[in-house]
């Protein structure tokens, strides 16, 4: 058994339900969502729209099959990501919301 497992991600942030959506990939999902909540990327997309809710995501071991997920997902349609999301998320949760508490979050 490898001493250190790999992880990567694929990842669906949106506005609000049925709102915008931004697809990113990341090795670190914790740290990446964090980011976009506390709008650590100034004029980028996720800031311009307030995609900051997680509402869906991927593991991956590899980050080659992580490549090739994003690129797939990238090319769906808007309504295959909705039924994505919506088979094990359907009211659109934040999945991301019990990861820090307040205290953490501000800092």
């Amino acid at each position: 058994m490898p001493k250190y497992v790999h992880k990567y991600y694929v990842y669906l942030l949106a506005s609000k339900k049925d709102g915008v959506l931004y697809l990113g990939r990341t090795k670190d999902i914790e740290d990446r969502t964090l980011k976009h909540k506390t709008e650590k990327y100034k004029n980028a997309f996720s800031q311009r729209y307030q995609t900051k809710k997680l509402v869906y995501f991927e593991e991956f071991q590899w980050v080659q099959d992580s490549i090739a997920r994003e690129a797939k997902l990238k090319k769906w349609k808007r309504e295959w990501k909705i039924a994505l999301i919506e088979k094990d998320n359907p009211e659109w949760l934040d999945l991301a919301e019990a990861w820090w508490d307040e205290e953490n979050f501000l800092e």
